[in-house]
C-alpha cells in the first residue's frame, strides 16, 4: 500500500485522520511497517483490522468469517477446519470491525428518498430479543440496526436516530409497520431549529417535506394490508413513490426481503435452530457482519442496470465503485478521528499553537 494513502492510527497524533500529508514513511523490510514522522509511532498495516496480532494466515481467517457471514454454524466450521472452539469464537468476536465500517461509510448524511423499517423477533437462549433494521429503498442499502430485549419505544427511538443521522433535509418517505412508537420517535427527531431572535432555546419545527406511512394488516375477512398516512400529503406521497422504480404503492416489501436475507445468513435467526445466540452482543455483531457483506460484497438482482451491469447497494449509493471481497472488507482500516488539541487554561505554548496552525488550519482541509 502507498504510504501516502495511509493514516496514522495514533489518536493523540496531530496528523491523525489525515491522508496525503507526507507524514507516513515505510519502515522495515522483513516485516513491512510504517512510521509517522510527527508522533514517531511505528505501526503495522494490519493494525485496526481483525488480522492484527494473529499468526493464522489471512486466507483461513477470511474463509471462516465468510462462512459465518453466510449462515454456517460455528460447530460446523470447527469440525471442517479442525480448529479449537475458542479460536473460532475469538475470530468471530472481531466482527465488530464491520460495525465501525458501517458507521464510517454508510451512516453519512445523504438524500434517502424512501426508507423502510421493520423489526425481527429473535429467539435466544436467555429469551426473546428484537432486532430493528432500516433500508434505503432506491439503492437497497442497509442503513443499520439495533437490538433490544423489548419491542418498545426505546428500540424504535434508537432506530429513528440511526435514520436521522443518515438523512438530510429533503423530501423523505418513511414506511413502517403498525408499531405505535414510530410516529412518536420520528416526530421527536425529524425537526429543525427555527430561530426567533428572542432569548431562550429556538423553536423546533418538523421537516417540511416529511411523509410517513404505516402499513397495517387488515384482518377483517381475507387478510390484507392497509396503508395509513401519518404525516404529509397524499400527492407528496405519490411523488416520492414515483422516484423509486417498482414502488407503485407504499409497502414494506423490500425490508421484508432483507429480513429473509438476514434469516438465511445469520444462523441464530433461523426459525427452528439449535444454534441460538447467548448474548445480545453476539446478535449485534452478527447483524453488522451480515449487513456489511450484503452492502459491499453482494449483487442484488434488482440493482442490475439496463445494460446488464450488476451493482452492490454500496455501488448504487455511490460509496464505492467496485464490488468488495470479504478479504478487502476485513482489511479496510477505518481512519481515526481528526486530532483535537488538549483544552488547557491560559495561553497556549508556541509549540502547541504551531501544531494547531499546521494540522487544523491548513489549506488542504
Amino acid at each position: 500500500m502507498d504510504p501516502q494513502q495511509t493514516v496514522c492510527p495514533n489518536p493523540d497524533c496531530p496528523a491523525s485522520g489525515q491522508v496525503g500529508e507526507g507524514n507516513i514513511t515505510s519502515h522495515g523490510r522483513k516485516r513491512p511497517r510504517y512510521h509517522c514522522k510527527v508522533c514517531q509511532t511505528t505501526f503495522s498495516l494490519r493494525q485496526g483490522t481483525p488480522f492484527y496480532r494473529r499468526r493464522t494466515p489471512e486466507q483461513l481467517m477470511t474463509q471462516v468469517i465468510t462462512l459465518v457471514g453466510h449462515g454456517c454454524p460455528i460447530p460446523a466450521i470447527e469440525a471442517a477446519f479442525g480448529l479449537q472452539p475458542r479460536t473460532v469464537r475469538a475470530w468471530v468476536a472481531a466482527r465488530q470491525h464491520t460495525q465501525a465500517i458501517q458507521a464510517h461509510l454508510v451512516e453519512q448524511p445523504c438524500d434517502l428518498h424512501q426508507v423502510q423499517a421493520d423489526e425481527i423477533r429473535v429467539k435466544t437462549q436467555p429469551g426473546v430479543l428484537w432486532m430493528a433494521i432500516a433500508l434505503m429503498v432506491s439503492t437497497r442499502l442497509w442503513l443499520g440496526g439495533t437490538v433490544s430485549r423489548q419491542r418498545d419505544g426505546a428500540l424504535i427511538y434508537r432506530l429513528a436516530q440511526l435514520i436521522w443521522r443518515c438523512a438530510v433535509i429533503a423530501p423523505l418517505l418513511l414506511v413502517t409497520d403498525g408499531v405505535a412508537s414510530y410516529p412518536t420517535a420520528f416526530g421527536r427527531l425529524f425537526r429543525t431549529a427555527q430561530p426567533t431572535g428572542q432569548r431562550g432555546a429556538p423553536r423546533r419545527v418538523p421537516w417540511p417535506h416529511l411523509n410517513m406511512v404505516q402499513v397495517i394488516k387488515d384482518r377483517r375477512g381475507a387478510v390484507g394490508m392497509v396503508s395509513r398516512l401519518v404525516t404529509g400529503t397524499g400527492a407528496r406521497n405519490r411523488a416520492l413513490l414515483r422516484t423509486t422504480p417498482g414502488c407503485a404503492v407504499a409497502s414494506t416489501a423490500y425490508i421484508e426481503r432483507l429480513n429473509g436475507t438476514f434469516r438465511g445468513r445469520l444462523a441464530c435467526l433461523a426459525r427452528r435452530t439449535r444454534g441460538l445466540a447467548r448474548q445480545a452482543e453476539t446478535l449485534t455483531h452478527g447483524m453488522y457482519l451480515v449487513g456489511t457483506i450484503y452492502n459491499f460484497c453482494r449483487f442484488p438482482q434488482s440493482l442490475t442496470t439496463r445494460d446488464r451491469q450488476p451493482r452492490t447497494p454500496a455501488m448504487a449509493a455511490g460509496i464505492t465503485n467496485h464490488r468488495w471481497t470479504v478479504h478487502e472488507l476485513l482489511r479496510y482500516r477505518v481512519p481515526p478521528p481528526r486530532w483535537q488539541p488538549p483544552s488547557r487554561r491560559g495561553r497556549r505554548s508556541k509549540r502547541l499553537q504551531a501544531l494547531i496552525d499546521r494540522w487544523l488550519h491548513n489549506d488542504h482541509h
